[in-house]
């Protein structure tokens, strides 16, 4: 199978990610449970991801990273600690339904600052006209899980900065590709997956916190057993419950192949494929892409449609030829109709695709299409 649905899971991941898993499965019990050796094991085993997570993108101390089941886990306890009913939310016009779903669901007023596709100047001004004075949160989706157009994130940081508005990101497709820094940002809160960029299991997702939070879930957390409430401090007080330890275990090697490899590299890797697909499909006839003519505005995300097939049609003709993609409105009908498109198929790339794969599929949409 050539596996192109990446930007939804990254099926394919170091060998160390499975191996930390087993190993996590067979020796390690729960965090904070217990004084024994395996209790302890697993203490350690969540420090050490936490700690890296924190090297990687800026929190500072480790105790500012939390454990979640996926970004969508993480925006729905990021939202719902900075936002209530009749608040003014101002979002781009790319987000996901993580981010649609909580905001309509605490009652939120949502202010769309949509603006065209792949042009991060317009982009820009359109956040900046949005972020009036009453204005109590933004939600910037770094990433468009749908185009791979990357936002200008840097600059409406800055300006959520200036103007005292408290900044969710939305990282899903940017975690491990682009440079992100809790403190340089100055964010609330940056939310992420660990089975997407990071190349971790699913199952498994950080929210990295710089402002008061409210949890989602009450229980056992190992710690100030007595308070009939959540404990007050992190990453307690957002913990419930027993934690996805073989996860977490699975996340630290994903976090390290990341360290290890360099998130410029992978990101200029994915390009190259991005480019080359590009460069192959260009003048197809009846095949239209949703590419940047700028290739800093594009990471390795490539939607198209073909002219005369639904896109669900083409991703399953495609899909009986070995090729997976994904096709529709990607959880994302927001981005869609912010760039004119009812529905896409859409490639998007990891660091084990290879050039190989893109001629293979490049060839059988010129040959089916």
């Amino acid at each position: 199978m050539i596996y192109f649905d990446n930007a939804a899971t990254t099926l394919q991941k170091p060998q160390s990610v499975a191996n930390a898993m087993l190993r996590a499965l067979k020796t390690m019990s729960s965090p904070g449970r217990g004084g024994y050796e395996a209790a302890m094991r697993a203490s350690a085993e969540a420090y050490a991801c936490r700690k890296l997570a924190a090297e990687l993108f800026g929190t500072g101390d480790p105790d500012r990273v939390v454990f979640c089941m996926n970004a969508t886990h993480a925006l729905n306890l990021a939202i719902k600690s900075a936002a209530g009913p009749g608040d003014r939310v101002v979002i781009t016009g790319f987000e996901h339904n993580a981010v649609l779903r909580p905001l309509t669901a605490v009652g939120a007023e949502i202010t769309v600052a949509a603006s065209p596709l792949f042009e991060p100047e317009a982009s820009l001004e359109a956040f900046r006209q949005a972020l009036t004075a009453d204005t109590k949160l933004a939600v910037v989706n770094h990433v468009s899980n749908v185009f791979g157009f990357i936002q200008p994130l840097e600059a409406m940081a800055e300006l959520c900065r200036e103007r005292e508005v408290p900044l969710i990101v939305d990282a899903s497709q940017s975690a491990g590709l682009l440079p992100l820094d809790l403190q340089t940002l100055g964010a609330a809160f940056i939310a992420m997956p660990g089975h997407k960029s990071l190349y971790g299991p699913q199952g498994t997702g950080l929210l990295l916190c710089n402002a008061p939070v409210q949890p989602l879930l009450e229980g056992g957390t190992g710690s100030d057993s007595a308070n009939r409430s959540m404990p007050d401090f992190l990453p307690d007080r957002l913990e419930a419950g027993t934690h996805n330890v073989s996860g977490i275990a699975g996340l630290r090697k994903g976090l390290l192949f990341i360290k290890r490899n360099g998130a410029e590299i992978l990101l200029k890797r994915e390009r190259e494929l991005l480019e080359l697909t590009v460069r192959l499909l260009k003048g197809h006839p009846r095949l239209r892409l949703y590419t940047a003519e700028r290739p800093d505005t594009q990471a390795g995300v490539l939607s198209f449609t073909a002219e005369g097939c639904d896109p669900e049609a083409a991703a399953a003709r495609l899909a009986r030829a070995g090729i997976a993609v994904r096709a529709g409105l990607h959880c994302a009908p927001l981005a869609h109709e912010t760039a004119g498109s009812g529905g896409t198929v859409r490639i998007s790339f990891s660091a084990f695709n290879t050039r190989s794969e893109v001629l293979k599929t490049a060839r059988f949409l010129q040959e089916n299409f």
